[in-house]
Parts: structure tokens; sequence; C-alpha cells
């Protein structure tokens, strides 16, 4: 289905407000080929979100703000308005020739791409994507190459990875503790890092389904 030539996105944000209503103020994304090889790698502390204290006094992982600062003084992220992140993300897009931009539980990060751009702009613009991209979920695509998988089964039942009603669950990090074999990996719940880690999800993904396909709004 897909060549060396062909370049995707993996894209993921961290966030404040609400599970319902997330607004971001961390965007990281790298592009990737079909092999996980990352061509171009980005993370951006949204500006306009970070510097409000009140509203990032309602993030998720409001623990790692001095880490930020850190990280932004030290030039390991940079901080920018939403508005140059979108258009670097759009440029970014354009140069790679990119159809596919994918995150896990996508539908969670492409609403709070929107909602961010919605909250800043009063509406006046509404989606953080180019028009034509087509969104993935490797979610999704994990759902469907490990539902039949055993070891996936019995690793999720030895660790009591499951949920409530005894399903299996998904997560990025507990998938990539299952593909690497570390069971002590933490997800840094940060946005490039943990990119690094669904890029390989994805990789895995089509490894064991050429055909698969992730698109979040195929079903």
């Amino acid at each position: 289905m897909f060549t060396l030539n062909d370049r995707f996105i993996v894209i993921d944000t961290e966030t404040t407000n609400s599970l319902d209503d997330p607004i971001c103020y961390d965007v990281g994304f790298a592009v990737v080929d079909i092999l996980g090889t990352v061509y171009e790698k980005y993370s951006f502390v949204v500006a306009d979100i970070f510097l409000d204290k009140d509203l990032m006094s309602y993030a998720y992982f409001a623990e790692k703000i001095p880490q930020y600062w850190d990280e932004i003084k030290a030039g390991t992220r940079t901080l920018k308005t939403f508005h140059s992140i979108k258009n670097i993300f759009a440029d970014c897009v354009k140069r790679n020739n990119v159809k596919i931009v994918m995150a896990h539980n996508a539908r969670f990060d492409y609403r709070s791409l929107n909602l961010t751009q919605r909250y800043l702009t009063a509406s006046k613009y509404r989606y953080f994507f180019p028009f034509g991209v087509e969104i993935w979920d490797t979610l999704k695509m994990s759902r469907e190459v490990l539902k039949g998988n055993n070891n996936y089964s019995d690793f999720c039942w030895n660790n009591n990875y499951l949920t409530a009603r005894m399903a299996r669950r998904y997560t990025a990090e507990i998938i990539y503790r299952f593909l690497t074999g570390d069971n002590e990996f933490e997800e840094k719940h940060t946005g490039l890092e943990d990119v690094l880690i669904e890029k390989e999800i994805f990789v895995f993904c089509l490894t064991e389904k050429p055909e698969i396909n992730g698109a979040l709004w195929n079903d």
C-alpha cells in the first residue's frame, strides 16, 4: 500500500482545561516513513496557553510546568504562538507531501487542536489541520492488529493491564512495553517524546498488516 517514499506525520498534544474540552499547551510532531525513520521533528509549547497561569493550573500534568521552563531555556522546546505552530505544521505537510497525519487516540488530539484554534480565535478559524489531510488513529490500528494476538492477551492478563470489565487495554505505554519487552517503560506525557513511541506502534501495525486502513472516520 505504501512505499519508502511516502511520508507521514505523527502528532501528540498535552492539554489543560478538561478531558471533554481539552486545550493544548504542548504540540509535538514528527515526519516519518514506514520504517519509522524520522526526517523532521518539532516540539512546541503554545505560548498563548502556557503563559496563562490560571488556565495552566488545570493542566493534567501541571507538575511538569517547571520542566517545560527548563527545556525552553535549554532550547529543547520552543515557545511559539499557536498561529505560528499551525503555519509551521501546514508548511511541513506541504513540503513533505503528507497525506496522512496520525495520533494514538486521534479523536482526542484532533479535538484538542481544533478546540484550541477556536478558543484563541473566538471561532473565527475552526480547524487546525490543512484541508484534505486524512486523520489516522494508531489506537484503532492497534486494536485491529492485536485483537487476535494471544501473546498480547497473555501480556495484559499477566500484568493486569485490563479495564474494569476485564478487557485488554491499548494505551500507547502498554503497547510499547509489549513491543519492546520493557515492562518498566513509562510514557513521558510530553508531546514529542510520546510521538517517538507512537510512531513505533504505527510501524508495528503496518508491518503486521500492510493493507490496514487506520482512517479515523472509516468505520
